[in-house]
């Protein structure tokens, strides 16, 4: 499975941006479809998964309320619509894709990464 990411950018703090990711093929492997993400010096981190095909949605206590995840299952796509962004929310993001049926949020339980698009929050 290959993972193409799209978006990312510079945006001023409070304002909003939209990742999308699309995965080759739809296999048991992208049950779980969504993004991590790596600040400069710091490990990477768990944003928020999308589940299929229940439609399920996870999101990091640090996020939560300000990103919201979604995915269109036909075109094997995930998105990520991240608002109110804050400068702590600088880091390049991962889109992940992962198989199981247990929810499980961390970076080595993924099966597939895509190339990270950097987004960068100015204060």
């Amino acid at each position: 499975v290959q993972l193409q990411a799209f978006g990312g950018g510079l945006v001023q703090a409070g304002g909003s941006l939209r990742l999308s990711c699309a995965a080759s093929e739809r296999t048991y492997s992208t049950n779980y479809m969504g993004w991590f993400r790596q600040a400069p010096g710091k490990e990477r981190e768990f944003v928020a998964y999308s589940s299929w095909p229940g439609g399920s949605t996870w999101y990091s206590e640090s996020v939560k309320g300000r990103f919201t995840i979604s995915r269109d299952n036909a075109r094997k796509e995930v998105f990520l619509e991240m608002r109110s962004l804050k400068p702590e929310d600088t880091a390049v993001y991962y889109c992940a894709a992962r198989g199981g049926v247990v929810f499980t949020p961390t970076p080595t339980a993924v099966d597939y990464w895509g190339k990270g698009t950097e987004v960068t929050v100015s204060s």
